[in-house]
């Protein structure tokens, strides 16, 4: 069996930072990924790269930031006055937090603080990175009517990103 449309696929992985080298995440010594291909449940360039895949393969592959978390977009970053963080005590850089908006909840990670601005970023973390995966394919089965139905996997090994 192949991986394509409407398969659920099982995977060990690592994730490396290209630029840096350093590993962002891995699956070793912990339990495999499971998603539904086709459903865009994973960043399309690695999707595109295991296309047509089979059980114990093994292969790396290098995303480039359109087709991982996106660019890096400087208009995400916004400067918030500190009264909107209301309650939170020792607002510090690297924080995170999730705002409610309009399109659904933000993750922001604040950058900078002073006496009455916060310099928050919503750029994902990963964004404008390159990333490399290595990546074996462990198992691939069809999906059930329902798991096509919801677009996700169901049962064991089944993250929500």
């Amino acid at each position: 069996m192949t991986i394509a449309q409407q398969k659920i696929v099982t995977i060990h992985y690592k994730v490396v930072d290209v630029a840096s080298g350093e590993v962002i995440d891995s699956s070793e010594g912990g339990q495999p990924m499971t998603y539904l291909h086709g459903a865009q449940n994973i960043i399309p360039g690695l999707e595109q790269a295991l296309e047509g895949k089979q059980v114990g393969d093994e292969f790396e592959v290098t995303v480039a930031p359109a087709d991982a978390y996106g660019e890096y977009s400087e208009d995400r970053v916004q400067q918030v006055p500190i009264e909107a963080f209301q309650g939170v005590e020792d607002i510090e850089p690297g924080m995170a937090f999730t705002a409610q908006t309009e399109h659904g909840p933000i993750n922001l990670i604040v950058t900078e603080v002073d006496e009455a601005i916060v310099t928050v970023d919503a750029n994902h973390p990963l964004a404008g990175k390159s990333l490399s995966f290595s990546v074996k394919v462990e198992s691939i089965r069809d999906a059930s009517e329902e798991e096509l139905a919801h677009g996700h996997v169901h049962g064991e090994g089944g993250h929500h990103h």
